[in-house]
């Protein structure tokens, strides 16, 4: 059974009715924000609510579901951005048709990058740390500490970059497996105006520690957006749907991605 959360669902609401209400709003406005909206290392304080169901899992073609969300909150004038990721899974059961072994928080990762002022290309990087917070059914059960690093440039109506970490487990559960695990999010934004832009950013991840053939996971796809404005808050909407080109045997074989990225204003108007 095909397994969509409600808050996927909500987006695409939100998305259907989010073009009429903002069908008057100054394209410039859009424009400019929409490409603010593609840096993940912009000076903006965003919370975003990330949702991906991957399918085609296990011999009976089972569906799981993570929802990330993710707050980005800056300091010192944008020289140091911040994201925390709350991972909320549901897990099924692989080993039949149906059920579910469990729902809830998964493992929190939080990510500092230094970010220093650039008139070209952007870059920052800094430490990563994940936290034991999903237990047994739902984590690693360790502590994990890493680096992270992103880099993009913006060319015209383009924002071409990359983001990449890796986390090595230091403490925690003795009986539990080590973390030795890198994940590489490239991302590719085309704007095409109005605050309408087509995108592409699979998330690959790798499993050092998994046997040979069972490491990696490897999506390509793409997909697309809208920046709108609900009243006078901006909101960043968008969808893509990928196929993993390599997995571990039990899968997945594709994955549907929601997302709904709301910007809040700065205290003071202008950084912390």
């Amino acid at each position: 059974m095909l397994r969509i959360s409600a808050v996927a669902l909500l987006i695409l609401v939100l998305a259907g009715a989010a073009v009429t209400a903002n069908g008057e709003s100054g394209n410039t406005d859009m424009e400019a924000m929409s490409r603010t909206a593609a840096n993940p290392i912009a000076n903006v304080i965003s919370l975003p609510f990330q949702n991906n169901t991957d399918f085609g899992l296990g011999i009976y073609d089972r569906a799981s579901n993570v929802l990330n969300i993710q707050p980005v909150i800056p300091f010192a004038k944008g020289k140091l951005i911040t994201r925390t990721i709350f991972p909320i899974v549901w897990v099924p059961d692989l080993a039949s048709e149906s059920g579910t072994i469990s729902t809830g928080l998964s493992d929190i990762v939080f990510t500092a990058f230094y970010v220093p002022s650039s008139s070209g290309v952007m870059w920052g990087l800094g430490p990563v740390f994940q936290f034991p917070s999903g237990g047994e059914l739902r984590g690693t059960q360790k502590w994990g500490a890493g680096i992270s690093g992103v880099v993009l440039a913006q060319p015209g109506d383009w924002t071409l970059g990359a983001l990449a970490n890796n986390v090595w487990s230091f403490a925690g559960d003795e009986d539990a497996a080590d973390v030795n695990q890198a994940s590489f999010q490239y991302f590719i934004v085309y704007q095409l105006g109005g605050g309408w832009y087509v995108n592409s950013a699979p998330i690959i991840t790798v499993n050092w520690e998994a046997d040979s053939g069972q490491k990696w996971k490897v999506p390509f796809g793409a997909g697309g957006g809208k920046l709108i404005s609900l009243g006078k808050m901006p909101v960043n909407l968008q969808s893509q749907a990928y196929f993993y080109a390599v997995s571990p045997d039990i899968g997945p074989d594709w994955q549907l991605r929601f997302q709904a990225q709301i910007f809040l204003p700065m205290p003071g108007g202008d950084g912390q």
